[in-house]
């Protein structure tokens, strides 16, 4: 486990976390308790809204705090590393290459962060929304995060406007003003937040989707321009960013991270 002590990263974070609290405490205080006080669907909705958001906190923790793949550590020594920039190198024909950064080795498709200030294995890119490199052991929990986001964002809005259409009605609700401008001004800004968030996620979800399905990241994308495209099945491109398990499981937050599928190289260089 390990923890990038990054600014944004962190604000980002807080900002996350800030959100999914602020909705649940509209979603319980201010449309679930005021609107449907006598109905079995209230504590119905609580139980799925909660569920999703334990699950949400799971999933995003892991990304947080999982190792993206980082490549371990080979320093080489100065004139080794020149020769290994100069020189036929016995690693050439295997495509590893040497960092010019961290002057270590690194297997194919490994990248270098100037967040993280190593080698990412199969690295995606830097997001401060988890405040971790998005990599080959940590991509998953990403996109299950963007998954319960997505869900959580959609059962708000429909929660809003489900609340809007079947107001509350009996003895159990009240009709106090200044409660139902509250209530009424929670719940605008719960629509515009999930709106944004759920928006926004959409569009993340869809270019990490199209990564996989293309086996090219943003940066191999950038550096090489499609070389990198392949045509397998997009199920088995999915498989080997979810792990070798039925397609069922592949959003639940509680499995194992991917294990290396490139042998690392001996530190005896």
């Amino acid at each position: 486990m390990s923890f990038i002590k990054d600014p944004c990263g962190i604000v980002c974070i807080l900002i996350t976390y800030s959100a999914i609290l602020y909705a649940d405490y509209v979603v319980t205080q201010w449309i679930v308790l005021y609107t449907m006080p006598n109905s079995l669907w209230g504590p119905i909705n609580v139980v799925l809204f909660n569920t999703i958001i334990f699950l949400l906190a799971i999933s995003h923790l892991k990304a947080v705090f999982c190792d993206p793949g980082l490549v371990p550590l080979a320093r080489l020594e100065f004139s080794d590393f020149h020769a290994a920039r100069n020189h036929e190198h016995r690693y050439a024909d295997e495509d590893w290459t040497v960092c010019t950064r961290c002057e270590t080795y690194r297997p194919p498709r490994a990248h270098h962060c100037r967040i993280c200030k190593r080698c990412i294995r199969r690295m995606d890119h830097h997001c401060p929304w988890i405040n971790n490199c998005v990599g080959e052991r940590n991509q998953k929990f990403f996109l299950q995060f963007l998954v319960y986001v997505c869900i959580l964002s959609i059962y708000s809005v429909f929660l809003v406007i489900a609340s809007w259409i079947y107001p509350c009605t009996g003895d159990m609700c009240t009709n106090d003003l200044s409660e139902a401008q509250s209530r009424m001004l929670h719940s605008v800004l719960l629509l515009l937040v999930s709106s944004l968030f759920g928006l926004f996620v959409i569009a993340i979800m869809i270019d990490q989707l199209s990564a996989i399905f293309y086996d090219e990241t943003p940066i191999e994308a950038l550096q090489f321009r499609g070389s990198y495209r392949i045509t397998n099945p997009k199920l088995l491109l999915l498989a080997d960013v979810f792990g070798n398990m039925h397609p069922l499981f592949w959003l639940f937050p509680c499995t194992e991270p991917k294990t290396y599928d490139t042998p690392l190289i001996s530190h005896d260089v």
